[in-house]
């Protein structure tokens, strides 16, 4: 709870039972630590002031990055005071900052976060229908949106290599065209095998003699 904010009793108590749903809820992906009533445990260090979120969320390896905070508001939290003390400076943390109104105050929490700049990564809304409680996100900053999962394309079928990609095959393959190259170029048909290579005819000066 903020320290600027004294709740009724009864708000007080929905407060607390929110931060222990969300609690719950939040623990499947990362580390989720609660700072409820007295409980201040785990601080956030933001510039020179330290805050104390409803919720700290940390990264589940050793390091325990610091990966979001989450503020949960009562309707009689949701005001200039509490923006400026608490949401402004969330807001200027690394890790992305969550908002959590009742779903009465939604349009307040909006103006309120546009006019004091506030660097809101998510505003969730949030009824309780019975003893049901229902959460529903009502904004979501451009760059925190999501893009929707595709099927990853199947591989492309590679041609089957043929026998002249090997080495050896390169190399016959090579060996054969330097044997018929000069003959090609030539124009000359190529000699029978077994045949007799006529010698070139002597010149006169030897036929006389």
């Amino acid at each position: 709870m903020s320290p600027i904010l004294v709740r009724p009793v009864r708000e007080q108590l929905e407060h607390d039972r929110i931060i222990r749903i969300l609690q719950v809820k939040l623990k499947r992906r990362v580390e989720v630590v609660a700072n409820i009533g007295e409980d201040q445990s785990v601080p956030v260090k933001i510039g020179q002031m330290v805050i104390f979120p409803d919720l700290v969320l940390t990264s589940g390896d050793r390091g325990r990055k610091l990966v979001g905070t989450v503020e949960v508001e009562t309707s009689e939290s949701v005001n200039h005071l509490e923006a400026r003390a608490q949401w402004a400076h969330l807001g200027r943390a690394r890790a992305p900052f969550h908002l959590y109104v009742p779903a009465g105050s939604v349009d307040i929490a909006r103006r309120l976060a546009a006019e004091n700049g506030v660097n809101v990564s998510e505003i969730w809304s949030f009824h309780t229908i019975g003893d049901q409680t229902r959460f529903t996100l009502v904004h979501r900053a451009p760059g925190e949106a999501r893009r929707p999962a595709r099927e990853p394309r199947p591989a492309a079928a590679t041609p089957a290599k043929s026998s002249t990609s090997s080495p050896a095959a390169k190399k016959s393959a090579a060996g054969v065209k330097k044997r018929t190259a000069p003959a090609a170029r030539r124009g000359a048909p190529p000699r029978p095998r077994g045949a007799v290579r006529k010698s070139a005819p002597r010149n006169q000066n030897q036929k006389r003699k």
